[in-house]
């Protein structure tokens, strides 16, 4: 680019990058835990009793796919950094929303489990189908199956706190809660 007297035109400032402007924050509808201290401290026990057993890569993995089946935001960030920073993979954790499709990507075992825990999460039949059930029968020792049912079903727990009192998901730092 040249001046009408044809010097060389200073350079153009580069322009500044757009800022994204991201939806507001929404607060929590309610902080349930303070309002129940003795319920949110039964659920930390019932959780730490429940996870007694169950393998820590599965049990990330099943708290993160129930978390996305119960939309709840919370969790699904909580579970999906602790799976990080236990070094899982990124790519592992973002399959899991479409785990029937790339179950390469898992154990045998994994699955079982991740089937158990959609059967467990969406009652819509009202019950856990019998093949559901066998498959991971025939995977899990008779305890570590019966811890896992119950992991899922605090998970389960969790998500509707959550869900219910629009917990705010993006500030968890893993371990926050061990």
């Amino acid at each position: 680019m040249t001046t009408s007297d044809n010097s060389p035109a200073a350079p153009e400032a580069p322009e500044a990058p757009e800022q994204k402007q991201y939806v507001h924050e929404h607060t929590p509808r309610l902080d349930w835990h303070q309002h129940a201290p003795e319920v949110f401290k039964a659920m930390i026990r019932l959780d730490a009793a429940a996870r007694k057993g169950v393998d820590p890569v599965i049990l990330e993995l099943v708290k993160i796919r129930a978390s996305q089946l119960n939309h709840c935001a919370l969790c699904i960030d909580m579970h999906s950094k602790d799976a990080l920073a236990a070094g899982e993979s990124v790519e592992r954790i973002i399959q899991l929303s479409a785990w029937e499709e790339s179950q390469h990507f898992y154990t045998a075992k994994e699955v079982a489990a991740l089937e158990l825990a959609e059967a467990i999460t969406v009652l819509t039949d009202g019950f856990v189908p019998d093949e559901v059930y066998d498959k991971a029968a025939a995977l899990f020792e008779e305890q570590e199956l019966t811890q896992l049912i119950a992991a899922i079903t605090v998970i389960n727990a969790w998500n509707r706190f959550g869900v219910s009192t629009r917990q705010v998901p993006g500030h968890y730092k893993p371990g926050d809660f061990k």
